[in-house]
């Protein structure tokens, strides 16, 4: 009998009968059985897989609960060295075996059953269902209390364990409430760099939690980190220490605390002569953590951080050149910080945005982004370092967040006109256009902001028409970003300040979509209804149709019509379009289309009037240019006529006053001469409308050709002339075909104190019945004239 005793020497034939033996009544066979068993299982994963298909496992869970400490050792150990293999832990998670492995882990009990109840609990913590059942039967509180074991295996084995626990946060809140910093901290003293190294990630997961860092500042875990970051033997420890210390740092009074032990000082200086990459990356990373408070800011700055972090930038290392920007980019919150990177951060950051390496370039752009905010010294540093070609270039980076900080950046740049006009030479709007067509928010918003930056200026404006620009940005009017809708309402704000732009913006809808935006109390804001103000006061046809209003400032030139009054969301039909229709009984479409001459006036009242008449001559005449783009109807030769005659005869006139009387009864007689009032219903100049559409076979009439005009045809012809010669007044529809000038004079003879100059009056111009008699505003006659 005495042989059956002897070492079980097992192979895969004879595994089935060992594992028969699991049955036996006898305690000695048990524990023999058992130790054949572990030796097997350990010589690798296929021999786990036998003793799996044979049944060993269920065999086995009823021995871990054995009444024999032999044999109840000797089973944990099998289940410790299989629960390697995922099958195995697949059938132990079913079996339920952690509540048993749990009640093992007793001080009592042999140091052997706690190393390999640990080493099991360890395997099986690895999936995340585990983890719960795991910590809902209790098992870290022994397991902490095994951090102290004397063996080494058991501390391995249990930190182990507790790490992958507390990836878990309701395990990080008991394992504190369990005070578990205490053994963690003594495991950093361990010989063996294993069970110091898990330690510290499990203090790294631990310490994100505000409460632990307070426990582990009390506990002098900062000095332990600081030890161990001191010496060159601990180096492999080195960046999980500094991971700790990274969070830490986010809180003001450790980092305070750290800062009046010197710990601070040294810390950098550390980064400063380490040469392991990954240590330079964690420091990085804790200054970026520390940085986001302002108080530790102004701490990290007090050590001059900034030079450290330029140190880092020139390691020829991706990642940590990464952490590096990132790190400068939280610190730039801090105004000396921002200053300290100047002169040595930017042109390094400039270099990297011709990195291979897509991240580092977005890191790079984005530190440069925070960097110029608001700093226009900074922005000239960027420009005196060649930065501004590779910034467009970044425009076409694979990384979103690169496209948008470069956008930004070149829209901080843009603030200063040098910069702005460089730029523009290097085509960033035609680089917009991808950008603007992105379908990330975050690129949208920061191209159409781009856009608003460099719109200002003509050429650009052409750049981005021609480059196909406008489509994609009146598109981004649709966006249901809030940020992205405004600065696209913005840009289009700003681009429509020519007419050839506007023309495109409103063939592209962009009209229609800003009066439905702001219809909607949700939608609109304050950049939509400016935007949509400017496109209409550079298309004076759809404003007057729309508002009923022109101002002083809004020139009529060639191309105007009126409309008449047109509803919100009704097409606003092109005048082309209304040329081409049929002749129908609808009111008459009234246009103006004169080609203007050079005009002179004399005296020096006139020569400051010819001026003002030469730029908006000028400005007549780039309309002219537009025919070879877009389709104009024949020239008005009458209207040509009638602004001929009232620059020789009117515009020489010395007052203000004087012009405006004089043009008032020179649009009076052109239309029909003076009418009574009671005489109003007797002249019919519906018929004569009537009989010149019917001439022309269509619903368009140029004014020249009006003879018998009633209110909104005489205001009409008088703001297109005013406007001609200098003269300021605003045209206003009012109800049933009523229409009238407003003109603003200054008394002649201003009564009073002697050399005061009055305000000027807004007046009214009678051009009906008493043509050039000017009726105050206010006033019950300029009641009349406007309703009855």
């Amino acid at each position: 009998m005495s042989q059956i005793f002897d070492p079980l020497l097992i192979e895969s034939k004879s595994a089935a009968t060992v594992v028969l033996m699991l049955s036996s009544p006898e305690e000695e066979v048990l524990a023999k059985a058992c130790d054949a068993l572990y030796k097997f299982a350990s010589k690798g994963d296929e021999n786990k897989m036998t003793l799996l298909g044979l049944g060993a496992v269920e065999h086995l869970y009823k021995l871990i609960s054995h009444e024999d400490p032999i044999v109840r050792r000797n089973a944990i150990m099998v289940f410790g060295i299989m629960a390697s293999n995922h099958d195995v832990k697949k059938l132990l998670r079913e079996l339920d075996v952690t509540n048993s492995l749990i009640s093992q882990l007793a001080l009592e009990e042999d140091v052997v059953i706690h190393e390999f109840a640990t080493l099991c609990l360890a395997h099986m913590a690895v999936e995340y269902t585990m983890k719960v059942q795991i910590f809902e039967q209790g098992g870290l509180e022994p397991l902490i209390r095994l951090l102290s074991s004397p063996d080494p295996d058991v501390k391995k084995n249990s930190v182990e364990c507790i790490y992958l626990l507390v990836q878990d946060f309701q395990s990080r809140a008991a394992v504190r409430a369990l005070n578990v910093i205490p053994p963690l901290l003594e495991l950093l003293k361990s010989e063996y760099p294993v069970i110091q190294l898990l330690a510290l990630k499990t203090l790294e997961v631990i310490s994100k939690d505000r409460e632990t860092r307070i426990i582990l500042g009390e506990n002098k875990g900062l000095d332990c980190l600081l030890k161990i970051l001191e010496i060159n033997e601990f180096s492999d420890l080195h960046v999980e220490a500094l991971a700790v210390l990274g969070n830490c740092l986010e809180d003001v009074c450790t980092l305070q605390l750290i800062q009046q032990t010197g710990g601070l000082k040294k810390l950098l200086s550390l980064v400063g002569v380490s040469t392991v990459p990954d240590i330079q990356k964690n420091a990085a990373k804790a200054i970026t953590k520390a940085a986001y408070d302002s108080e530790n800011r102004k701490i990290l700055n007090e050590e001059e951080v900034e030079k450290c972090l330029i140190n880092l930038l020139e390691i020829d290392n991706d990642g940590v050149k990464i952490a590096a920007a990132q790190a400068i980019s939280a610190m730039c919150e801090n105004l000396a910080s921002k200053r300290a990177f100047r002169l040595q951060g930017i042109p390094q950051l400039v270099q990297l945005l011709s990195s291979d390496n897509e991240e580092v370039k977005e890191a790079a752009v984005t530190a440069l982004a925070s960097l110029t905010a608001a700093s226009p010294s900074n922005a000239s540093a960027v420009a005196e370092a060649e930065g501004i070609e590779p910034l467009v270039n970044t425009l076409n980076a694979q990384r979103d967040g690169a496209i948008a900080n470069a956008a930004t950046v070149l829209t901080n740049l843009a603030t200063q006109e040098p910069f702005r006009i460089n730029i523009q030479s290097c085509g960033i709007m035609s680089m917009l256009v991808k950008p603007l067509r992105s379908t990330s928010s975050q690129v949208q918003s920061k191209a159409a902001f781009a856009v608003a930056a460099f719109g200002c200026d003509a050429d650009a404006r052409t750049e981005l028409r021609n480059a196909g620009g406008l489509g994609p940005l009146v598109e981004l009017l649709y966006s249901k970003d809030e940020e992205v809708r405004r600065n696209a309402c913005w840009a289009v704000m700003v681009c429509a300040s020519d007419e050839l732009t506007v023309v495109e913006l409103c063939r592209l809808r962009a009209l229609d979509i800003l009066e439905e935006i702001n219809l909607s109390t949700g939608r609109k804001n304050n950049f939509s209804e400016a935007a949509l103000e400017k496109l209409l006061d550079n298309n004076l046809s759809q404003k007057y149709s729309q508002m009923g209003y022109l101002s002083s400032s809004n020139i009529i030139t060639d191309g105007f019509y009126d409309y008449g009054q047109i509803k919100p969301g009704v097409k606003f039909l092109s005048l082309e379009e209304l040329t081409m229709q049929e002749l129908t009984d609808r009111r008459a479409v009234i246009f103006i289309n004169a080609k203007p001459q050079e005009k002179k006036g004399k005296g020096k009242k006139e020569e400051e009037k010819s001026k003002e008449v030469t730029q908006i001559t000028s400005k007549v005449q780039d309309e002219i240019h537009l025919e070879n783009l877009h389709w104009l109807p024949p020239p008005d030769f009458i209207l040509l006529d009638y602004i001929n005659d009232v620059s020789k005869t009117i515009l020489p006139l010395t007052t203000s006053r004087e012009q405006v009387v004089a043009l008032a009864q020179f649009v009076a007689d052109k239309m029909g001469g003076p009418i009574e009032r009671d005489k109003l219903h007797d002249f019919s100049w519906e018929l004569h409308i009537s009989e010149i559409q019917f001439e022309l076979k269509c619903n368009v009439v140029p004014i020249g050709k009006v003879k018998k005009g009633t209110f909104y045809h005489r205001a009409l012809l008088f703001k297109v002339i005013a406007d001609r010669i200098g003269i300021g007044c605003s045209l206003v529809r009012g109800e049933y075909n009523r229409a009238w000038n407003e003109v603003k004079l200054v008394d002649d003879s201003p009564q009073g104190v002697a050399g005061l100059l009055l305000p000027p009056q807004e007046y009214i111009v009678d051009l009906m019945f008493e043509p050039g008699f000017l009726i105050k505003q206010g006033s019950a006659e300029a009641d009349q004239y406007k309703h009855i």
